[in-house]
């Protein structure tokens, strides 16, 4: 048997770099609630994704259920079911109720042409998903949303170190969530981030991440405990100097897949848009018409050894805890991608050989 091959491997420091970063946290026996690491993390963060606030996290979920709640929303909130189920239970989980609006087949994102048949005097915000690293019409969703005084949280969850025109992707909309999960192209072992203008925001997330303790026997927000704790911020910092290396070799990926299956009928590839600096976080293949389906092509790699993923299938809107809930049918297009779509492996460290590999199999 052929080794291993997952879907993705997290990046790491070397150990001797993460060791000598976590060192002073033994001296201080600071371990937690927002810390000298965490402290400088925040700083290093926000002078890397150009953003002018940052507020950092245990995990990208709880990092957008506490934006949700920062800002004191109620009734719908329009959004799309083709993402991690994550999106649309922080919607859930906030007593709001979620409205799927249909993506575009081009890039998958939200269509901005059937959101603002969506609106209703209920709607109070748009939770729009950047997929893949491929970035919503940001735009016209803002346009939108001036339009009828709606707020905008994006699920930047995909789009670490993206910019758009140069300009980075927390930037767009009221708040955005980013997730350092061990998965992602930058990392903090577990964790998130919002980013976000209003800086008046920053003690409110502050206090929703600490159980809304805001004084030593004074709590004004009903919160929880969110908080990144002194070593993830410690891996945060070290694979943040390691990041656009890894990047770069994520491209080389990239390139290697879309030189060996570019213009293959029935493979449907995804182009990196007009104007966007990708992160190359995924490998997304739209199986339409092709010779095997996309349960047939998972199968035959996982016999090799090689383990794809059908992401995002199935779409939130259908899963067992939403069962009889959500009309599927009223997303036609997120169900037909999430049927055919499958990321390939992708990561910093694959092998351009294994990639041929995998290639090769898909081909034959």
């Amino acid at each position: 048997m052929k080794n291993k091959i997952q879907v993705t491997k997290s990046s790491m420091p070397p150990v001797e770099e993460y060791i000598d970063e976590i060192k002073d946290i033994w001296d201080s026996r600071w371990l937690t609630n927002m810390g000298e690491k965490h402290k400088q993390l925040e700083i290093e963060l926000l002078r890397y994704l150009n953003v002018p606030n940052i507020t950092l996290f245990a995990n990208g979920h709880l990092a957008l259920e506490c934006a949700i709640a920062a800002f004191n929303l109620s009734g719908e909130v329009i959004t799309t079911p083709f993402t991690f189920v994550s999106t649309t239970h922080a919607i859930v989980r906030n007593g709001l109720e979620p409205i799927f609006c249909d993506i575009n087949p081009n890039d998958y994102t939200i269509d901005t042409d059937k959101l603002e048949g969506l609106i209703t005097e209920k709607t109070s915000t748009i939770i729009p998903v950047h997929v893949y690293g491929n970035i919503c019409d940001v735009r016209e969703i803002e346009k939108i949303a001036k339009k009828y005084d709606l707020k905008v949280i994006y699920d930047a969850a995909h789009t670490f170190g993206v910019t758009v025109k140069g300009e980075g992707v927390g930037n767009f909309g009221d708040a955005s969530m980013f997730s350092f999960h061990a998965t992602k192209v930058f990392h903090t072992i577990e964790g998130g981030a919002i980013t976000y203008k209003d800086e008046g925001l920053y003690k409110k997330l502050d206090y929703l991440k600490n159980f809304g303790i805001t004084g030593p026997e004074s709590v004004e927000y009903i919160g929880g405990n969110a908080k990144m704790n002194e070593f993830q911020a410690a891996m945060g910092i070290c694979n943040l100097r390691h990041v656009d290396k890894e990047i770069a070799k994520r491209k080389a990926v990239v390139d290697r897949y879309i030189d060996r299956l570019s213009n293959i009928k029935g493979i449907r590839l995804s182009k990196i848009q007009d104007g966007v600096k990708s992160n190359y976080a995924y490998f997304p293949v739209v199986f339409d018409g092709y010779k095997y389906s996309r349960d047939e092509v998972f199968e035959k790699l996982k016999f090799e050894n090689i383990y794809a993923r059908k992401y995002f299938y199935p779409l939130t809107n259908n899963f067992e805890c939403y069962k009889g809930r959500f009309d599927v049918a009223k997303t036609p297009i997120a169900q037909y991608i999430a049927e055919r779509v499958l990321t390939l492996p992708l990561y910093a460290d694959l092998k351009l050989d294994d990639v041929d590999r995998i290639c090769d199999i898909v081909l034959r």
